[in-house]
Parts: structure tokens; sequence; C-alpha cells
């Protein structure tokens, strides 16, 4: 009986846990399909033929242009994660393989980038992108994100080259094949690290809404997070948009996240044994 108990409560702590921090994105899904009038009469309630009403979708497409927010977001959040991943990997294989003069000052300087927020350089950064025209652009955003993203995905990605075996990359160079050769060859070996650093970076880009309230205020360019952030201070009383809203902007990650958290997890473990 001890042992059993032994067992059982880590498993109600992370029940609970799970409960508590999945409980309110539960009831935003549950409550963006009911009435208004379902909304406050039962709010812990999942909807029914009776309560069921999308009128809060149907304000959120007719006031705003989400799907232009939509796309804005995802051409950004795709965009950034393909150059952190391949100029991180690419980075990182080079750490792991070469020894040059000045690789220590490399390395603390990537540390430093992960330690250091990149917000405490808003207007540096902001100067730079007035000054080169890439305000209201979302390459702008991508190069920001890109810059933010790097320092993590070096650090991480060289334990994970490191961990690759010398004797394959040592044997496709003796039959000829050049240092970019290798670097492919090593790049599917280290798939749950890429993962992991991929769900990483994507989660706070698609979530951010401090750059694109700073750099791309514009319609034309307005992620989704700050499309949102805007609509929510419209229509603050309309709930049922509210939560419509709501739901649009964290549906895509959450969805994302369940799809790639055996990758996401297995790199982290991988990462913290190596």
């Amino acid at each position: 009986m001890r042992a059993r108990a032994g067992t059982a409560v880590p498993h109600v702590i992370l029940l609970t846990y799970v409960v508590v921090a999945c409980g309110p994105i539960a009831l935003i899904v549950m409550n963006a399909f009911k009435s208004r009038q379902a909304i406050f009469d039962e709010p812990f309630a999942i909807p029914t033929p009776d309560t069921f009403d999308v009128s809060g979708f149907q304000t959120v497409f007719e006031r705003a242009q989400f799907e232009l927010y939509f796309l804005n977001s995802f051409i950004v959040t795709v965009s950034t994660i393909f150059l952190v991943l391949l100029l991180g990997s690419m980075a990182a294989f080079a750490l792991a393989e070469y020894r040059f003069a000045g690789i220590t000052a490399l390395s603390l300087y990537m540390a430093l980038g992960i330690m250091i927020p990149i917000r405490l350089g808003t207007v540096g950064i902001l100067d730079l992108m007035v000054r080169i025209g890439l305000v209201n652009s979302l390459f702008g955003l991508v190069l920001v994100y890109t810059a933010m993203g790097l320092p993590l995905a070096v650090f991480v990605l060289t334990m994970f080259f490191k961990q690759v075996p010398g004797d394959l990359k040592d044997a496709a160079r003796i039959d000829g094949a050049s240092e970019y050769r290798v670097y492919r060859i090593a790049a599917p070996l280290v798939r749950p690290g890429l993962a992991a650093i991929g769900v990483y970076t994507m989660l706070p880009i698609w979530n951010d809404l401090w750059f694109p309230l700073i750099l791309t205020p514009g319609e034309s360019a307005r992620t989704v997070t700050l499309g949102a952030q805007l609509f929510l201070g419209q229509f603050v009383t309309d709930w049922n948009a509210v939560l419509a809203v709501l739901t649009l902007a964290a549906l895509p990650m959450m969805a994302l996240f369940i799809i790639f958290s055996r990758q996401f997890i297995r790199g982290l473990t991988s990462g913290a044994i190596k």
C-alpha cells in the first residue's frame, strides 16, 4: 500500500497541475461556441444544440482581417524557424567539429545571447529598422526573431552534434565528401534537438506582442497576437467575440504543440542526458 501511495502521489500532483493549467483554456474554447446567455448561466457546461452559437466568430471575421493576421503570423513563424534551424545547426556543427582561435569567446558570446533579453535593445533595433526601411515589414520581424532564437539553438545543437559518431564523419571525408556534405549527413542524426528548438522557437514568436506592436503596427503587416489585442480593446464587452478571438489565437499553437510534443520532450530529455 505504501508503494502504491508513493506512485499515486506524483500522478495526482501532475493531474492537478494539468487541470489548473488547461482548465482556463478549455473554458475559453467551450464558451466561444455558446450564446452569451449560456456563457453567464452555465459557464462550465459544454455547448449543447440549444446553447451552440458561432456569432462571436462571425463578428471576428466581419470586423477584422484575421485571415491576413494569421497569414502574417504563419509567414513570420515558419520563416524564422527555418532560418534558426538552418543557421543554428550550421553554426553548431562548426563549433562541435572545429577547433580555432576564439572558439571559447564565441561560445561565451552565444551564452550571453541566451541570458540577456533582446528586448533590452528595442530602441537600437527600432532605430536600425527605420534606417534600413524595414518598419511595417514582415522581413524585419523575421530578422529580429531569428537573432532572438539563434543563441539557444547554437548552444543546444552543439551538444547534439558532439554526440554524432566521429567515425561516421571521418568515413564520409575519406570518401571525398565536402564539409557541407558531412553536415548534411550529420544533421538527420540530431532531429530530436532540431524538433525541440523548433517548438521552443515557435511558441514565443506566435505569442509575441512586443515587437509586432513596435515594428509592424500597420494593418498590412499585423500579426494575429497584435490583431487580437487591438480587437479585444474594441469589443471588450462582446464576450462571444472576445472568447472567439482568444480561441482563434490559441488553437493553432496548441494543435502544433500536441502534434510535436513527443519530439519536443525527446529533444529536451536527450539534451539533459547529454
